[in-house]
């Protein structure tokens, strides 16, 4: 698992209309508010909502990573 730069994940947001921060979790990215996962391709973030994988709770079930874990 290559670890994305931290500048980078500063600057990415979840396209969603909420634009949470998103956090690296393996090899997928993940909204701190809503959950949905971003996989990470070649190092390369998709950050498309057509892409994403819903949360646990699905899209938009409010199971974003807690601040404690970011």
């Amino acid at each position: 698992m290559a670890q994305l730069d931290p500048k980078l994940l500063e600057i990415l947001a979840c396209p969603a209309d909420h634009h949470a921060p998103v956090a690296q979790k393996g090899e997928v990215l993940v909204c701190t508010e809503c959950g949905l996962r971003f996989p990470i391709r070649d190092g390369i973030p998709v950050m498309l909502l057509d892409e994403a994988s819903p949360g646990p709770r699905g899209i938009g079930g409010g199971e974003g990573i807690p601040a404690e874990e970011q």
